[in-house]
């Protein structure tokens, strides 16, 4: 399982990392309680099955900002 690195440092929380939608698309972060919480890949997919295997196989890349 992957954790969030933003939502570590700058929420201070451990937080698994899971596939999230917004009107850009899918991309990969953390949420609570049903919020989004950080943002944590740079890249936007079109489709959730593209965002899951970049999660699944790390072919993504980290925000290095909050």
């Amino acid at each position: 399982m992957q954790y969030g690195e933003l939502a570590l440092a700058c929420c201070g929380k451990k937080i698994p990392i899971e596939v999230m939608r917004s009107r850009a698309g899918f991309y990969l972060g953390t949420s609570e309680n049903a919020e989004p919480l950080s943002r944590e890949s740079v890249e936007y997919w079109p489709t959730q099955g593209e965002a899951e295997d970049a999660l699944r196989n790390g072919y993504w890349s980290q925000l290095t900002y909050c």
